[in-house]
């Protein structure tokens, strides 16, 4: 039978729902997805898409860090926008990000996400 654990961290938003902020299995990681709160207001960050994509990955990296990992252990990501003309700008930041070899990506638009959020990022990683 596998076994799964749940990972949570006061250093990202908490769920919003009946969810984890990630859960570990089988020797992966997979997040729920994390939009641009602050973990402290709960709010969404002010600044447009940008300062959203930057807060987004701080979450991230808050929760992978709760699952003992760190994004170069990412293997795959998918990207939720509200707006595709909204892609090269986030592109910009998740470029930061990322070192080769880079995950696999997925990116689609949305009709709405959460909280009225422009990004939303889960990702799934794999333990060394």
């Amino acid at each position: 039978m596998s076994h799964k654990t749940a990972i949570h961290t006061a250093a990202a938003p908490e769920a919003i729902g009946p969810y984890a902020q990630g859960v570990s299995a089988g020797g992966l990681f997979y997040s729920a997805g994390q939009i641009g709160l602050d973990p402290g207001s709960g709010e969404l960050v002010s600044g447009g898409v940008t300062a959203e994509a930057h807060r987004v990955f701080n979450n991230l990296r808050a929760v992978l860090e709760a699952a003992d990992l760190e994004l170069d252990d990412v293997v795959k990501t998918t990207v939720f926008l509200a707006d595709m003309e909204e892609f090269a700008a986030v592109n910009a930041v998740y470029a930061e990000q990322f070192t080769e070899p880079y995950p696999a990506r997925s990116t689609v638009e949305v009709g709405r996400l959460p909280r009225d959020a422009r990004v939303e990022i889960e990702v799934i990683a794999r333990y060394a």
